[in-house]
Formats: structure tokens, sequence, C-alpha cells
């Protein structure tokens, strides 16, 4: 373990940079983009995947719409609502054992549980009891999932160059967009696999499986990837070392009080909330909704539309990043912001009357859509990891990342609500805008970061 004597001299290491280091900043991030693409492939399992089989563990006949609806949003509210507090709980975890063994146990964690997802018997074996088994397992796996990121991206963010933290987290963020393309083409070739055509079907009885077995498969070489190749952070060991010596200016002790309690994580939240509301309407209602039912495109042009899109996606945001670093976090953010209130706004007011338009003009418009809206993304990771201190770092990123998600996934009732005021169409352009607007001001309230060396205290805004 590295002793507080160390501590000063991290930064003229990283700025010199060893032969060794540059091996272990390497794996570093070789593992948090893996963990990154990994917790994605595992998110988008049961969309993709698995609610074509949903049938195989529901009674049989024809279930009325509000019950399917129920049956369905529970297989994926209960994987969100574990997501926050895996944060905690793992986060907690990486900044009082560190973020090697927090990122070990955490994905360990959701490789056995998808694999016991894969194994589970349907209706005509336990009857409605095989339903409430795989939505407690959703639920845990959500909570391994959330812990899964924690520990391993503010573990790479304290390996990175400060020059280089905004590439670095542009390209391990890529990761989400292309776990999105690659679940995609997996469920396609099972579609075309194993025919589906009720309870009974191949797919519904046991090829949906073949995914979550290989997606236990790539959580468990993950794990063994961290074993056997990542390094703990020196910084985080250097920051325990002082802690032990009674030299630490901080409070870690307990990590997420400490958080909770600084005005730090409400200036994160505000602005994170902002923008996952407009994440979530381009993830979620772009496609189920806009495409789907305003535009009326078909199964096999929604799926080539967002994966147009999503590709796309994987450049932005490593550009995102990069011209993060350069012009400034706190810049991009407020300028992205307003982007998303004017630009974004212009074009989600293009799709949701884009009914009859050429089909490659709707693909252009979503895919330029989809890389305005989500441009904050490839800047969030180093932002986030930069305003907490190494003490509390981990905590700090998992509830600035995962508790602001839990507001904006009830977009759908905020729409229904605003639907009472305004036409539809009109309260999803200013949902839109108030999430640009929202995170705009969230970053602007917060200081810049990007000059913020990791071994110094929180920066104060």
């Amino acid at each position: 373990m590295t002793s507080p004597e160390q501590a000063g001299s991290v930064t003229t290491a990283a700025a010199t940079e060893s032969p060794e280091r540059a091996a272990k900043r390497r794996s570093a991030t070789r593992g948090a983009f893996f963990a990154e693409f990994v917790d994605m492939f595992d998110i988008y399992l049961p969309t993709v995947i698995l609610t074509p089989a949903l049938l195989y563990f529901q009674p049989p006949g024809k279930l009325d719409p509000g019950t399917a609806a129920i049956f369905t949003s529970l297989v994926f509210a209960t994987t969100l609502v574990g997501r926050p507090i895996g944060a905690a709980v793992f986060g907690a975890l990486a900044d009082r054992v560190g973020r090697r063994r927090s990122t070990i146990i955490s994905v360990t964690g959701f490789g056995v549980i998808t694999l016991l997802i894969a194994l589970i018997p349907g209706y005509a074996t336990l009857g409605i009891a095989s339903y409430w088994i795989l939505i407690l397992l959703r639920f845990l796996d959500g909570i391994c999932l959330g812990g899964g990121y924690t520990g391993a991206l503010p573990l790479a963010m304290e390996y990175s160059r400060k020059s280089g933290r905004g590439l670095l987290g542009g390209i391990i963020l890529s990761a989400f967009p292309l776990a999105y393309v690659v679940i995609t083409l997996l469920g396609l070739a099972s579609f075309a696999l194993f025919p589906l055509s009720g309870a009974d079907s191949p797919y519904a009885v046991w090829g949906w499986r073949v995914p979550f077995v290989l997606g236990a498969l790539l959580a468990f070489v993950l794990a063994i990837y961290y074993v056997r190749s990542v390094s703990e952070s020196e910084i985080w060991e250097a920051a325990a070392a002082a802690k032990a010596e009674g030299t630490s200016q901080g409070g870690a002790g307990r990590p997420l009080l400490a958080v909770l309690r600084s005005s730090t994580f409400l200036q994160v939240f505000a602005m994170m909330t902002g923008f996952w509301l407009t994440q979530n309407l381009v993830t979620l209602f772009l496609p189920t909704t806009v495409l789907r039912n305003l535009v009326g495109l078909s199964n096999n042009q929604l799926t080539l539309a967002l994966l147009v899109a999503y590709v796309c996606l994987v450049g932005s945001y490593i550009g995102a990043g990069v011209i993060g670093q350069r012009i400034g976090r706190r810049r991009f953010f407020m300028i992205g912001g307003a982007a998303i209130a004017t630009v974004g706004v212009a074009l989600m007011a293009v799709l949701v009357n884009g009914k009859g338009l050429p089909f490659g003009l709707i693909v252009l418009v979503v895919a330029v859509f989809s890389v305005v809206v989500t441009a904050p993304w490839g800047v969030v990771l180093p932002y986030i990891t930069e305003r907490f201190r190494t003490d509390v770092r981990a905590s700090g990123f998992g509830l600035g990342f995962s508790v602001s998600v839990v507001i904006p996934s009830f977009y759908a009732f905020f729409l229904e609500g605003l639907g009472g005021l305004m036409p539809y169409a009109a309260a999803v352009l200013v949902l839109l805008a108030f999430g640009g607007v929202l995170g705009a001001v969230g970053a602007a309230a917060g200081p810049e970061t990007k000059d913020v060396d990791f071994e110094d205290t929180v920066p104060t805004s």
C-alpha cells in the first residue's frame, strides 16, 4: 500500500508516468470500458431479449392490456430501483476497502444472478411464482449492476493523466451505445434462429436464455480480469493510508453521509437529473412512443433507425469528451443544455410530426437528435469524479450518477400531467426543454473541474 509520504508524489508520477504506471493505467481503462459495456449489456437484456418471451412466465391466455403492462414494467422498474441502492452500497464499499475489490464483488454478483435468471423455469412449472422469482432476481441484479461501475470507473479516472481524462471518460461511456448495438444485433440473430410463436415456442422456452448465459459469462470474464490484471488505485491507497495516520482532511468514515450532506452532491444531483430526463426521452420515449406510434415505423425500420443512431453515439461520446477537455466541462454542459433546449426541441418537433416523412430523413433526424441530446454523457464521468475528494469519490460518483435517475424515470407521469394542460406533442417539447435547462443551470451552479488534482479536496462553487 502507498504510504502517506508517497501521497504527494502521485501527481508527479502521473506526470512523468513510469512504464509500470502506464501499464496500470491501460489495465484500469480496459477494465472500466468492459465494466460499462457489461453493465449496459445486462441492462438491455430484458428490453431487447426478454420482452418477447415474457409470456413464458405469465398465465396462459391473453392478459388485458393493463395487467400485461404492469407485468412488463415490473421487470424494468425493479432494476431501476436496485441500481441506486447498489451505487450507494458499493460506492461506500469502494471508498472503504478499495475500488478494485468492490468491483470484483459486484461484477461477480451480477454474473451469478444473470446466470440464475437464465435457469428460471416458466409458469407451466412454478406457476406465477416463476414471474416473482424473475422480478426478485432483476432487483438483486440491479443492485449489483449499480455497483459494477461505481468502483471501476473512478479507479480508471484516478489512473488517468489530468489532460487525458476527457478522452478517457468519453471512451469509457461510449461502451453504453456500443452495448446497445451489440445486444440488438444479438437479439436479431436470436429471433432468426429460434422461432417465437407462443409460450411453448423454442424462443420462449429456451432461446432467450442463450444471451443471458452469455451476459453471465461476460461478467465472470470481467471479474477474472480485475483479479488478475487490474491494480488498486494508487491515489485511493494514499488517501486510505493518510486516513489511517489521522492526516486525512475528509470525513470518510461515513462516506455516504459526507456526500449526501454536501452542497456538491446537490449541485451534481440537479445537473444529472436534467440530463437523465433528456436521456430517457431518447432511450425510452423516442423508440416506444414517437417512432413506433406517432411516426409509425415498422419493427425493422425502428431497429435500423436506432442502430444507426447508436453507432453515431459511439463516436459522439468520445468527441464530446475531447471537446469538454478543451473548452471546460462546465462550459460544455451549459452549451449542451442550451442546445438540447433549442436544437433538440426543434428536432423532436420534427419527429413527433414526422408521419409520412421519407424513411431516410427520419433516420437522419433521429441520429442528429440523439447526438445533440446525449452529448453531455461523454463528459459526465470525469466531471463527477472531479467534484469529489478521493475519500468519498466512489460514493459521490455512484450517488451523483445513479440516484439522479429516479425522478426522471417517472417521465411518463410528467407527460401525462402536462398533457392535461396542452397538446401531448407540446408536452414532450416542454419536458425536453426543461431537462436541458435544468442540466445547464445545474452545471452553472458548480465550478470548472478539468484542472482539479485528485489529491486535492473537493472543489467549491
